[in-house]
């Protein structure tokens, strides 16, 4: 295993890596929608907020030089599910066919009253 970290996306808040390689794929954790420069959750509402997690899963994979056409599954986190659409605009800017294969469901919470969670699993 390899740990993998960018300064590009939010330090991990608990005991836990930005990303693992294992064997070729690429595991991310949970990006909630902190912008790495400030700290903080970037402005806006849930698309800006996918927007941010998307990026800064975006900006992790970058350090092994793969993109977005390199993840296979998605799960997407969301404290209210009407959010969907919206996160779906957002998604439709990051991804092209073939399509990742994706799970998206509504949490009861998620960490620091955040609005949504994305996590993702890539191949070399």
């Amino acid at each position: 295993m390899k740990a993998l970290s960018t300064e590009k996306a939010p330090a991990a808040i608990g005991p836990y890596s930005q990303a693992i390689e294992a064997d070729g794929t690429i595991y991310v954790s949970g990006q909630l929608p902190i912008d790495p420069a400030t700290g903080e959750f970037a402005q806006g509402g849930i698309k800006e907020l996918a927007r941010q997690s998307l990026t800064n899963i975006q900006n992790i994979l970058a350090t092994e030089g793969l993109t977005m056409a390199n993840v296979v599954k998605v799960t997407v986190l969301l404290a209210d599910i009407n959010d969907f659409a919206d996160v779906n605009q957002v998604y439709a800017e990051f991804f092209q066919a073939p399509y990742p294969a994706r799970s998206a469901f509504a949490v009861a919470a998620l960490p620091k009253g955040a609005r949504i969670e994305i996590e993702a699993i890539a191949v070399k």
